[in-house]
């Protein structure tokens, strides 16, 4: 199940990249350049990989702080605060990810 979320996480943001490559290289972008629409289709991939892993480690890093705080209600206050920072460096990943499309994307430096 997990596989197939992934793989439609791809899919779907692959498909846009894609069409805007398209677009930009008939735009004339970068003519005569097979390496524009290429960075483009690499930001969307890392991209889609980067949202979607995230994700599913955000999920997993939830349910083992809800299944410790079951375990021991005692500590709950612990776990929440050492969950919030994990979540936080997870979220961070996706972010750095983001950046570097948006410099793929927008400040191309293989122009």
């Amino acid at each position: 199940m997990r596989i197939v979320l992934v793989i439609l996480v791809v899919a779907l943001g692959l498909t846009g990249e894609v069409a805007s490559a398209q677009q930009a290289a008939s735009a004339g972008a970068l003519a005569g350049s097979w390496l524009g629409p290429f960075t483009v289709v690499a930001a969307g991939i890392g991209m889609a990989l980067a949202a979607g892993l995230c994700g599913l480690g955000q999920g997993r890093a939830i349910a083992a702080a809800l299944e410790g705080m079951a375990r021991q209600p005692g500590a709950a206050a612990r776990i929440q605060t050492a969950m919030i920072i994990g979540l936080a460096l997870i979220e961070s990943l996706a972010i750095y990810t983001l950046v570097i499309a948006i410099i793929l994307l927008f400040a191309n430096p293989f122009k």
